[in-house]
């Protein structure tokens, strides 16, 4: 039944092979809605929930070429940005072909 409604859906979570990292804080409307778009193409993702640490933030904004806003996702480690940026990837059709790259480091 959840394959015929994820076909009727144009969902494909069984393509998926990307490594998808989301750094989040719990009650970000934005990462909220990031996380529902990876949940909704099937994403297993790892969260990295940094609210008010300072130095997982640091570290985040180094991977992310200086940015510190929240989210920032890493697909395959490749930094493709925060919701807007992954939204917009989407709607252009580059979002399903990045996540179903398999990563060389899988976890």
């Amino acid at each position: 039944m959840l394959n015929f409604l994820n076909s009727l859906l144009n969902r494909h979570p069984e393509r998926v092979q990307a490594n998808v990292e989301i750094y989040t804080w719990q009650t970000c409307p934005y990462c909220i809605r990031a996380k529902l778009l990876l949940w909704w193409k099937g994403v297993k993702f790892t969260e990295y929930k940094i609210d008010g640490d300072e130095t997982a933030r640091a570290n985040m904004a180094e991977r992310a070429n200086g940015r510190r806003s929240v989210p920032q996702i890493f697909i395959n480690n490749q930094h493709v940005g925060g919701c807007d940026d992954l939204y917009a990837m989407d709607t252009k059709g580059q979002l399903d072909s990045l996540l179903i790259q398999e990563s060389g480091n899988r976890q």
